[in-house]
């Protein structure tokens, strides 16, 4: 389960936000800041090269520093030149010193107007933060029950009280001495009894898992550290995944019956495969999945006889990914399986399960990402992307028949709500988008439409417009581009616009709900999110065809993005900054070597 960050800690992204607020276009050269966005940061160590020597200089985290750590050249002061041997060490000094009191003096002019926008700044993200706090993390419907997550505590609701502020607390991180952990993962047991909690922190990659037996008064059960995933095979019976110097290769049980133990089930003798553990929907099955970048491998353990060893379903083939759903004995394979190489939805038999058995049940349009998929007894959702639209395809075992809903053209990202009972006619789900905050939607299949659950409005919601655009890139390929702005903006060519990037490993650019983003578009900013060739927002071919020796495309990629919005009098070059996180640097680095006079800042993070 995903944890939103608080509105804690939101002050030190003031620190790169307020010079591409006003520096980058008061000055004529390209500006690199780095974003701070932890929750707990440490104090921040700048390199300060203004004198004879670079010493680290110490500041409090969201402290907007003087310019003089970021460039040492200034307007109208004149610099040393390198190349004359003859300058005295003294003159230098005294030269450096000169141009210290320069940068101070240009410093106190506008500090103040700074100090007041910072203030400004943190006052709206506190007001926003009050809006978008309870708009909803992911909720586990149990039959009559919710189970919710908010703020580091478990709360358990009847779905109809659920917004009416009637919980009981089943689990708190501070109570129980987990201060500074967040939590990761929930998973209730069959018959409600027990509930597994994974638990991280920020500084370890390694997670807890939190066994609590419920009640009207819940215990914590047992504290298994290391572990990456888990699921309940039974009432009482546990697997679980243990996680060693960022490897996951062996799968363990444990139960919590009168007579309790704990034993290996499974060891992955691969280094170059990763272990994890999945509950088929109707919870016939637990799969341990041993995943490479390029290929899986899938045993099941049968729910109904936990004990017993699991069983493959194929023997890992090169190249062939696959996933595994269950329904009326018989297994619905996601896989890559067959061409063209995008995912497809096959089934075979439980009893023969074997590759030369697959079915194809449904194949993907070209260009199109699988997004998340859900099984239930009479239907199958698969969520889909398309040139960053969002829609909805519901293939129904009944009718034998496959329809497509799209979706709001606001939304950006899924997230599923997780819904144990399969025989459910409900499929539960969250929207968002950087802009919008989390809503909560259903999808009735007796109905057949889609409802929007009751939300607080957050008022600037309402003027922010969503474009989708198509870029040529270099290649004559069509890139998608998002673009989020103010409706009640005027002259959009003088706005400032922040372009954001990834393109990398085939993962989507991350287009979650920041509150600092909406902040922008009240401020009059655009934003623009260029899905490059290298990441996966078009599915495998589209990682494929801008990794290795294709990254360049990438870089064509975005230059033609950016070119096109100002083409389309989306800002300008001087009021442009570029925004790139972890890998997305690799060609933000690049456009500004290749194409400088595209942008006049860059923002950079790094996770």
């Amino acid at each position: 389960m995903k944890v939103r960050t608080s509105c804690v800690g939101l002050q030190n992204l003031l620190q790169g936000l307020s010079f591409c607020v006003r520096y980058y276009f008061r000055h004529n050269h390209l500006q690199t800041t780095c974003l701070y966005s932890k929750i707990k940061p440490k104090k921040c160590h700048i390199l300060d090269c203004s004198g004879s020597t670079c010493t680290h200089v110490t500041v409090p985290p969201g402290s907007i520093l003087p310019w003089r750590f970021f460039s040492c050249k200034q307007e109208g002061t004149k610099v040393p030149s390198k190349r004359k041997q003859n300058t005295s060490i003294t003159s230098s000094e005294l030269s450096y010193k000169n141009l210290r009191k320069s940068e101070q003096e240009n410093w106190n002019d506008i500090s103040a107007r700074y100090k007041a926008m910072t203030k400004r700044i943190k006052e709206k993200l506190e007001e926003l933060h009050k809006y978008t706090f309870n708009s909803g993390s992911p909720r586990i419907r149990f039959g009559e029950n919710v189970y919710f997550e908010e703020n580091g505590c478990i709360f358990l609701s009847k779905a109809d009280d659920a917004d009416e502020g009637n919980v009981d607390i089943l689990f708190s991180t501070e109570d129980l001495g987990f201060s500074g952990a967040f939590i990761q993962r929930i998973r209730i047991s069959p018959d409600q009894r027990y509930m597994a909690i994974s638990l991280k922190s920020e500084n370890s990659e390694d997670a807890t898992c939190v066994i609590v037996k419920l009640g009207h008064f819940p215990v914590v059960e047992k504290v298994i550290p290391n572990v990456f995933s888990f699921e309940w095979a039974t009432n009482d019976v546990l697997y679980y995944t243990s996680q060693k110097n960022l490897k996951c290769q062996n799968v363990f049980m444990t139960t919590f019956s009168n007579q309790k133990y704990t034993k290996l089930v499974y060891t992955e003798q691969d280094a170059r495969f990763f272990v994890d553990i999945y509950c088929t929907k109707d919870r016939r099955f637990l799969t341990i999945n041993s995943n490479s970048k390029t290929t899986s491998e899938v045993w099941l353990v049968d729910c109904r006889h936990p004990f017993k060893l699991p069983a493959l379903v194929q023997a890992r083939t090169k190249g062939i990914i696959y996933h595994i759903e269950h329904r009326n004995d018989e297994l619905y394979i996601l896989t890559t399986y067959g061409e063209p190489a995008e995912y497809k939805l096959m089934k075979a038999p439980v009893a023969s399960s074997g590759m030369e058995n697959w079915q194809l049940v449904y194949a993907l349009e070209e260009k199109t990402k699988l997004v998340d998929l859900e099984m239930f007894s009479d239907h199958c959702i698969m969520f889909l992307k398309n040139a960053g639209h969002l829609y909805l395809s519901v293939i129904s075992f009944v009718s034998h028949s496959v329809q497509s809903i799209k979706l709001p053209t606001w939304a950006c990202e899924f997230e599923l709500e997780s819904h144990p009972e399969h025989t459910t006619g409900t499929c539960y789900f969250q929207l968002t988008s950087p802009v919008h905050p989390p809503k909560h939607f259903a999808y009735s299949f007796k109905e057949n439409n889609l409802i929007e659950q009751a939300v607080q409005e957050v008022p600037i919601i309402t003027n922010c417009h969503t474009t989708r655009l198509l870029a040529k890139s270099k290649d004559e390929t069509l890139v998608p581009i998002t673009v989020f702005h103010n409706m009640n903006s005027k002259e959009l060519h003088r706005k400032p616009l922040l372009v954001h990037v990834y393109g990398a490993y085939g993962i989507d650019l991350n287009m979650s709900f920041k509150e600092e983003k909406l902040m922008l578009i009240e401020e009059g900013w655009i934003l623009a999110y260029c899905h490059v060739r290298g990441g996966g927002e078009l599915g495998l071919s589209w990682h494929k065809d801008g990794c290795q020796h294709n990254k360049l495309k990438g870089l064509h990629d975005l230059k033609a993005c950016i070119t096109l919005l100002h083409e389309l009098g989306f800002s300008q070059p001087k009021y442009t900054a570029l925004a790139a996180a972890s890998a997305g640097g690799v060609l933000a680095g690049a456009l500004c070597n290749t194409d400088p006079e595209l942008i006049r800042a860059m923002v950079l993070q790094m996770f």
